[in-house]
């Protein structure tokens, strides 16, 4: 029961009022009011011929005296008598005397009085209904908030759905057995009384639930894992038997539990009083799904992206006897799912949404969809009639990077540092045959980086290599190289560079089997969330000197790597410097822009550095393998590469 907080106050105020008007009608005036005498003395002012008027009505005799003021007293007589029958009275001199026929009953009288009861009354009623909203609002606690969809007007549908079509396919049969389920069930078929979607944050697992009630037209009960636990005991495993209650009431039904981890982790020793709570809930949860009638028509979906945590039990077939994985979407994935946000936005006619898809790579659905909308906005901030590519572009540096810290100021010499620490990295990894393409160097300020250089595989990669991993330790060295050559000092700026390169040259190690001297194992026994990519726990398995091996097998890879980046920038000392000029004066440099300066001889020593502004840029993505470019280079480089789509950030 929700607490309605303006009924109340309006209902507090109408008592005070009331309370203000009944004290108003009660509270004796004293200056209107007439004075009660006794009976003699009506009798000796009659004789003192000091009455001008006598009013009696019933037993009350009202009278105004001769005084100056004049004064209003009034008195009693017994019920049957008359006033002229009072002992010693004297009329004779009383200029207007009124008798007034008796009302029965003062209506008057006994409404003022009848209004203070009714009032009080009023207020215990009022207090007591309170009392009892509290009550059923403290008893509500056991009941469940699953919120009913309204299965009339589906607002998802499988065609609000892209980039996942296994997963459709998978959850298609749900909604064709809960349409058709008497097709199943004469062949024995026994539907999946739970499907579990199994996800990176972002990849569609509520999206597709949603899409699922939409397409089965049946009701669609929707709760959050969070929600069942309190700070009572037992209200978790109330809440859960009220779900299924409703849930049978309303068969064929859907059940969807988001972040089912919060509720289905795995059980351990008890310890704890929130912990037994969560284990109630769980079980009860447990016993739900296991206690269905043959052949039942309520399905429960359940999404999570740490299914490592999750209870064996709740996972065993009987219960959730489906997986569905919804991995991040490929290129035609990213498409779809571009043109599904695209609708509804004007678009100008240079977007290309297949390049987009493109430098898109490790994208979800979720920041494909933010993606757009950011676009949008850009556009209409500009006041565009239209969404152009150019907004699409700056989207995607947002998304990324966050927006540009255009109030942020400067130095002359710290906009050289980086111009030539950006171009060290850059050239590096133009250099390399196993490292992705370089697709934009920008020097613009954005988070927290003082700027970066972005690239993009030629394809969607799914499997990495040493020589790819190598390739990008190598890149992350080069920015701080450029400024050992050019300046003669080292920055802080390489600090986020170092840590990536050395994390993953210990994984190269210690997970990936791919030392000479240690051999194809792994080292360490680790608790990770698995789509998270967070590291919980390490458990050492092994001894001093095999970590004294481990150590040197880190330090030479990065070595290895330092040495490669450091011989590619020393030979192509000239060129590192004309691209980190052309940097420092358009600021970004992209697209054939960028690869221009790669390939195009260098201008004679002494010619003045280019001026800005900046020339035009192409936004068409350098996606394919570039051409060797006109370097020098002493001895061929190593060929390490990298593993996915990234930055080799400032």
């Amino acid at each position: 029961m929700k607490f309605n907080w303006k009924r109340t106050t309006i209902a507090y105020v109408v008592m005070l009022v009331a309370s203000i008007i009944i004290f108003a009608i009660l509270l004796p005036n004293t200056q209107d009011q007439p004075e009660e005498v006794a009976q003699s003395v009506l009798v000796a002012e009659t004789q003192a011929n000091n009455v001008s008027e006598i009013t009696v009505e019933g037993e009350r005799i009202d009278f105004i005296t001769r005084d100056n003021p004049p004064r209003e007293l009034f008195t009693y007589k017994e019920q049957l008598t008359s006033i002229y029958d009072i002992p010693g009275i004297d009329l004779s001199s009383v200029a207007e005397v009124n008798i007034k026929g008796s009302s029965g009953f003062d209506w008057g009288s006994i409404l003022i009085n009848l209004i203070p009861i009714l009032f009080i009354g009023g207020m215990i009623i009022f207090l007591f209904s309170q009392a009892r909203g509290a009550n059923n609002q403290a008893m509500s606690f056991g009941r469940s908030r699953a919120k009913l969809f309204n299965v009339d007007k589906p607002t998802t549908t499988f065609e609000n759905v892209a980039g996942v079509d296994e997963a459709k396919q998978e959850v298609q049969e749900i909604v064709e057995f809960l349409k058709s389920r008497e097709k199943f069930q004469a062949l024995g078929a026994r539907i999946p009384k739970g499907v579990l979607l199994i996800g990176y944050p972002g990849t569609g697992k509520t999206l597709l639930a949603r899409a699922i009630a939409g397409e089965a037209g049946v009701p669609f009960f929707s709760i959050s894992g969070s929600e069942f636990v309190e700070m009572f005991v037992g209200v978790g495993a109330s809440r859960v038997r009220d779900l299924f209650e409703q849930a049978k009431r309303n068969a064929p039904c859907i059940i969807f539990i988001d972040e089912i981890d919060a509720v289905g982790r795995q059980r351990g020793a008890g310890l704890g009083g929130s912990h037994d709570e969560r284990e109630q809930t769980l079980n009860q949860i447990l016993v739900e799904m296991d206690g269905f009638e043959a052949n039942t028509t309520i399905i429960v979906i359940a999404a999570t992206n740490r299914p490592d945590v999750l209870d064996p039990a709740l996972l065993r077939p009987g219960r959730f006897d489906r997986r569905v994985v919804l991995d991040m979407p490929d290129l035609n994935g990213r498409l779809a799912i571009l043109k599904i946000h695209a609708k509804g936005k004007p678009l100008a006619d240079d977007v290309n949404l297949e390049n987009l898809a493109k430098q898109t790579i490790g994208f979800s659905g979720a920041d494909l969809s933010n993606l757009m909308n950011e676009a949008a906005i850009l556009a209409a901030r500009a006041d565009k009639k239209a969404v152009e590519m150019s907004d699409l572009e700056e989207s995607i540096d947002r998304v990324i990077a966050g927006p540009e810290r255009k109030s942020r100021k400067v130095s002359a010499h710290e906009k050289e540092i980086t111009a030539y620490h950006e171009a060290g990295h850059a050239l590096v990894a133009r250099m390399l045959p196993h490292a992705d393409p370089v697709h934009k160097i920008t020097i613009v300020a954005r988070g927290m980086a003082g700027g970066y250089t972005k690239q993009l595989p030629a394809e969607d990669r799914y499997i990495a290599t040493d020589s790819q991993f190598k390739a990008k330790i190598a890149i992350s060295m080069g920015g701080r190289i450029a400024e050992e050559i050019m300046f003669g000092e080292m920055s802080t700026g390489a600090s986020q560079d170092f840590k990536e390169a050395t994390n993953l040259a210990k994984k190269m190690v210690t997970s990936y089997g791919m030392s000479e001297k240690l051999g194809p194992r792994t080292f360490g026994s680790k608790e990770e969330m698995v789509f998270l990519g967070k590291e919980i726990h390490e458990q050492r398995d092994y001894g001093e000197k095999t970590a004294d091996l481990i150590d040197q097998e880190v330090e030479s890879i990065i070595q290895t790597a330092y040495q490669t980046a450091r011989t590619i920038l020393v030979d192509n000392k000239a060129r590192l410097q004309y691209i980190a000029e052309h940097l420092m004066a358009e600021e970004t440099l992209e697209g054939d822009g960028l690869e221009k300066l790669f390939t195009e001889p260098l201008p004679p020593p002494g010619s003045p550095p280019p001026a800005a502004p900046a020339a035009v840029k192409t936004i068409e993505p350098a996606v394919e393998k570039q051409a060797e470019p006109t370097l020098k280079a002493k001895e061929k480089p190593a060929e390490p590469g990298t593993a996915a789509p990234g930055f080799a950030p400032a």
